[in-house]
């Protein structure tokens, strides 16, 4: 099975955005140092600029990462096993097809149970509907192919 990856949110791939999305975080981040340096007076009166020189550099610093590509949240799905990020600020996490107990299919998020008991929750957003429907098509041929139960639940309001 070759690698399927889908995209888990909306992703603008333009070069041009990308490159406005570092400017934005290196002015963040200049701004920052520029109240540090040029502003110490106010910093040793008041602990509120602190908070807004923080923010600045943590928001340039997430500018920085999102524009270099690395905030995107994703789902690889290969032939023995799927790599999730769900979050924009952690390492993808890789599941082995030896590992995955079973799959329950909601219609707005998947449920990996894994034989060691735990769960890992995948949530989709309603936005992108048709890319969810291409995502759990994708995971039942994963499971029917590495021969792993899984289960299509309907909620009933």
């Amino acid at each position: 099975m070759e690698k399927k990856y889908f995209t888990l949110g909306a992703v603008e791939n333009n070069r041009t955005v990308k490159i406005l999305q570092v400017c934005f975080g290196i002015v963040c981040i200049a701004v920052a140092i520029f109240w540090l340096f040029f502003n110490p007076n106010s910093l040793k009166s008041d602990k509120t600029p602190w908070i807004t020189v923080i923010f600045l550099t943590g928001f340039g610093i997430y500018m920085i990462w999102s524009g270099a590509g690395q905030a995107t949240r994703f789902i690889e799905i290969s032939g023995e096993s799927i790599a999730l990020k769900k979050n924009v600020i952690l390492p993808p996490v890789k599941l082995m097809t030896g590992d995955i107990e079973k799959i329950d299919f909601f219609p707005l998020s998947v449920i990996f149970h894994f034989r060691s008991k735990k769960r890992t929750l995948l949530r989709f957003g309603t936005l992108y509907y048709e890319t969810n429907e291409k995502i759990v098509d994708e995971l039942i041929s994963f499971a029917e192919l590495n021969n792993i139960p899984f289960e299509i639940i309907e909620e009933k309001i």
